[in-house]
């Protein structure tokens, strides 16, 4: 029996769970080259329904495979597989057989699409990405980085250079990324006696001045762009040995990075001093 045969006799998907509906689009059988051209040719021809069924059917193992490409950004992959298959659907309708290609050759275009607008939308309450370049930017450049941290100033030109974009856009979508959604209310945390939450700070009428609030807000994000500044401005040894010693959560040890650098702990103290006088001009803020 053709897969083409296997194809139409399949029952309904199942969807009872996750690993239920895997399974069963692992049995829907591929379809070779000139089955496909067969059913659009159904499909386009005379509108057959039941042609294009099939030819979605038959790629649905794709869409899971550019999915889990995707499941970085924390969303429940059911859903990222969901948008994918929209895609997919869009893109048998969008097909012509003029383009000499298969289908899923094509579909990917759309899969991903559909795929990136569904993250761009849920991945934080406020957007981080509306124009092109940064869309481009938001799906580039975590895996542009080549370790973690900040980015260097040789990093940022690179990859502005890479993505066809200006530094000043690297920066910026740097910043946003590194910015998390917070719950208004307290979260519960186990064995905290208090937890920090926006509904503990911010207050109702005039208990606190908005324009003081706002400066406030301004003056973190002059210190944080300050800071990205001015560890662009220092090597990759000294930066690293600053972002070592105070910009982790656990600080490394004077002797660890003489040892790792081959140098002596005075040696260390005096890079370290060197790189505070050169990052001071970046961290003064008015």
């Amino acid at each position: 029996m053709t897969a083409l045969a296997q194809t139409s006799r399949l029952p309904v998907i199942a969807t009872g769970s996750h690993q239920s509906y895997l399974d069963s689009i692992q049995q829907i059988p591929v379809l070779t080259a000139d089955e496909e051209i067969e059913l659009f040719q159904r499909f386009q021809d005379n509108e057959d329904l039941e042609a294009a069924r099939q030819l979605v059917l038959s790629n649905l193992r794709y869409v899971v495979y550019v999915a889990r490409g995707y499941g970085g950004y924390g969303l429940p992959l059911e859903d990222l597989i969901q948008q994918g298959n929209v895609g997919l659907m869009k893109s048998v309708k969008k097909f012509d057989l003029s383009h000499g290609v298969r289908l899923v050759s094509f579909a990917v275009h759309w899969i991903k699409a559909e795929i990136h607008e569904y993250i761009l939308k849920n991945w934080k309450i406020v957007k981080v990405a509306t124009t092109k370049a940064q869309r481009k930017l938001f799906f580039n450049l975590r895996k542009s980085k080549q370790r973690l941290g900040w980015f260097s100033a040789e990093e940022v030109g690179q990859v502005a250079t890479d993505l066809g974009v200006k530094p000043e856009e690297v920066l910026e979508m740097e910043s946003r990324l590194a910015n998390l959604d917070e719950s208004f209310e307290p979260v519960v945390v186990e064995d905290e006696d208090f937890v920090s939450s926006p509904a503990g700070y911010l207050t109702h009428g005039e208990v606190e001045d908005p324009s003081q609030l706002a400066a406030e807000e301004e003056l973190r994000e002059a210190r944080h762009e300050g800071m990205t500044k001015a560890l662009s401005s220092l090597d990759e040894r000294t930066r690293d040995i600053v972002e070592s010693r105070w910009l982790q959560d656990e600080k490394i040890s004077l002797k660890m990075l003489a040892e790792k650098y081959g140098v002596s702990l005075e040696r260390i103290r005096q890079i370290e001093s060197k790189a505070f006088k050169k990052m001071q001009p970046f961290l003064a803020v008015a």
